[in-house]
């Protein structure tokens, strides 16, 4: 083939992925005339049946054309989950008119580059208005930049699925008297990163955030004799390295982030758990509210008395008003020994019958109750098929 040839193939690829893109917004412009119905005729955002036979009479067009159905899976699966979240976007601007700003201001731990930075900059992307980052040193000034009006919003790590609950972010939950008003969960991906000059790293201490250390203890051990820093942020810790600029040291954080400083992985998958994640919490000054069409989880503080079964009794009013229990976190209360501040969370949504009965219980047998805010369920399961590969047209 010649490169004329080669060159008017390739003029033909990219007008069909003009014309895909042109397909994908028309796609989305229909999806918010949906969208506009389902909020005036009180209807659930998703209709898993629906997504089902869509995805199946897709892979079976897509055969007609030779496509193979794992991958006419993989890609409807993402329009599918687009399609969903753009829905859940417009039914909470419509359901809190006053909640759009043309600017963003949100406060997360470390600068460009951190986790926490990377967390943001995908929760704020479905958001309309622009976004104004304000990089904090601790998860108290966090805190403070809102509570002081000097930040609209914070993104806080609350969980990783690899060192567990993040005890300090609790801990300032339950001084604060601000609300959740959404979640994420962000893959993190752990590296090991020196400066780009750096040909034959001899490596003798490494710098990272204390969960970092955290979540690749085993790779630490593995490594040997070395050193390792703590810093206050991930980012922190790629900004000590590429000032340093020596062989001898290194930083622990996304390689992505890494090139941001001038930093190259020099091995990847460090975490104890291949499948690392973190979840994290968007905290506002004023509550939400959030449709009963959307997906929604909840989450409270209470004490309980101090009496045989007192907590177990809490849990059975859950159990009793059929609402699905996701986490249970305890903390003790500062300045009250021995005794514990339990954080929950679970399904559902506090507009709703069965969660407005349960609360009124909880509230009358506990000795402290307070919700910390309602929020929309920001993860979107994809669309499954039972027995896809019985599709698959044999030769």
């Amino acid at each position: 083939m010649s490169s004329s040839e080669l060159d008017s193939i390739r003029i033909q690829i990219s007008e069909t992925d003009s014309n895909l893109l042109s397909l994908i917004a028309k796609r989305q412009k229909l999806t918010a005339k949906v969208a506009e119905t389902k909020v005036k005729n009180n209807i659930s955002v998703r209709d898993k049946a629906r997504e089902e036979q869509l995805l199946l009479r897709l892979i079976k067009q897509g055969q007609e054309h030779g496509l193979d159905p794992h991958f006419i899976t993989k890609l409807f699966q993402v329009i599918i989950e687009d399609s969903v979240l753009q829905q859940q976007s417009m039914l909470h601007q419509w359901a809190n008119p006053n909640s759009s700003l043309k600017t963003n201001r949100v406060a997360f731990l470390g600068k460009k580059g951190s986790y926490s930075y990377l967390a943001t900059q995908k929760y704020f992307s479905r958001r309309p208005g622009e976004l104004v980052e304000i990089g904090c040193k601790s998860f108290a000034q966090i805190i403070h930049k809102v509570e002081s009006n000097e930040a609209d919003f914070a993104v806080l790590p609350i969980e990783n699925t690899s060192s567990g609950s993040i005890n300090e972010v609790y801990d300032q939950l339950q001084h604060t008297k601000l609300s959740i008003i959404g979640e994420l969960t962000h893959p993190i991906r752990h590296a090991l990163l020196v400066p780009e000059g750096v040909a034959n790293a001899q490596i003798r201490t490494i710098y990272a955030h204390p969960q970092v250390f955290a979540q690749c203890s085993h790779f630490l051990a593995e490594f040997g004799n070395v050193e390792v820093k703590t810093c206050d942020s991930t980012s922190d810790a790629m900004v000590k390295v590429s000032e340093i600029g020596s062989e001898s040291v290194a930083a622990i954080g996304s390689a992505e982030s890494g090139k941001f400083y001038g930093l190259k992985d020099i091995k990847s998958n460090l975490a104890n758990q291949k499948e690392n994640h973190s979840r994290f919490i968007v905290v506002a000054a004023d509550s939400i509210k959030v449709p009963l069409q959307v997906p929604a989880k909840t989450t409270v503080i209470m004490s309980t008395v101090q009496s045989p079964g007192a907590l177990c009794d809490a849990l059975v009013v859950l159990k009793q008003n059929n609402i699905n229990l996701t986490k249970l976190e305890s903390r003790p209360i500062t300045g009250n020994p021995w005794e514990e501040m339990f954080y929950v969370d679970v399904e559902g949504n506090i507009e709703d019958g069965p969660m407005q009965m349960a609360f009124d219980q909880l509230r009358g047998m506990t000795r402290y109750f307070k919700v910390l805010g309602c929020y929309p369920v920001e993860e979107v399961s994809p669309t499954r098929i039972a027995a896809t590969e019985a599709l698959i047209e044999k030769d």
